[in-house]
């Protein structure tokens, strides 16, 4: 055989490679898009559905995440059957891949499973002031594996959902209402009753105190140069800092126009002759 046949045969054997697998890449890649426009409109409508049943906001984010990565998987696998890969060796191959990551990733699968529960269970929801894992913020989105929240200095804090389904959590948010404890101490010349009725003047007179719970102030301590008052007044959660630093202020101002002393430390000097 001739190097000139030769070419031809190895021209005419690419060409029916090409032809072959072209039609196929071509076949997949409109598979692909298709998929990818049909999985955004099924989406659109799941989350159009959960809206209009009113589907908490967290539990819409996190089944959606999931509805995609599901759908996607499912689409990698129809166009990978349609480019001629056995769909059956490749469910075993995918079976086997999946046994060796899930060994390797099992932090991650207890992140998933925590976020499952935090779903189920709803122990939080977007919004929510929580403490957990040594952290204070506001939830700003639940995930699959992973809870984000807004710290009080605007920082994003990122806890894996196993170790917050698996520890405690202090929901600041689920009643609805805060009370704010605060301690305010007088000179022990000060008159206790007229104390407790400036204190609690400042409290009934402040807009964002609730009535119910009614505010309270008691003696709550003799210490060492001060009589400390326990001043207990209630706030919605989303006024507590309102009140919390309000009523700081004003019980000073209160205090001083009362003429009652606000203790604070001398210092003494001694002095020794020589």
């Amino acid at each position: 055989m001739d190097l000139e046949n030769l070419q031809n045969i190895d021209t005419k054997k690419w060409l029916d490679l090409a032809m072959e697998y072209g039609e196929k890449i071509l076949i997949a890649i409109v598979i692909w898009l298709i998929g990818s426009f049909i999985i955004k409109k099924l989406i659109k409508t799941t989350k159009t559905i959960m809206s209009k049943r009113s589907y908490d906001e967290s539990l819409q984010k996190f089944l959606l995440n999931l509805l995609g990565w599901a759908l996607k998987i499912m689409l990698i696998i129809v166009i990978l059957g349609t480019v001629g890969v056995e769909t059956t060796s490749f469910a075993a191959i995918l079976a086997a891949a999946g046994l060796a990551i899930g060994l390797a990733l099992q932090g991650s699968l207890g992140n998933f499973a925590g976020g499952v529960l935090l779903m189920i269970f709803k122990p939080i929801k977007i919004g929510d002031l929580i403490e957990a894992q040594g952290e204070l913020g506001v939830v700003k989105e639940i995930e699959i594996f992973t809870t984000k929240l807004t710290g009080l200095s605007n920082r994003e804090i990122i806890i894996p959902n196993g170790s917050l389904s698996n520890g405690n959590i202090i929901n600041y948010s689920a009643e609805g209402t805060r009370r704010v404890d605060l301690t305010f101490g007088v000179g022990y010349d000060s008159d206790i009753k007229k104390t407790k009725e400036v204190l609690m003047s400042v409290l009934t007179s402040h807009p964002k105190v609730l009535k119910d719970p009614a505010p309270t102030v008691n003696v709550s301590e003799l210490a060492d140069s001060s009589i400390n008052f326990a001043v207990r007044p209630w706030s919605t959660s989303d006024d507590y800092w309102d009140v919390y630093f309000g009523i700081t202020e004003d019980v000073k101002e209160a205090l001083d126009k009362a003429g009652i002393e606000i203790p604070y430390p001398h210092a003494v000097e001694i002095q020794k002759e020589a």
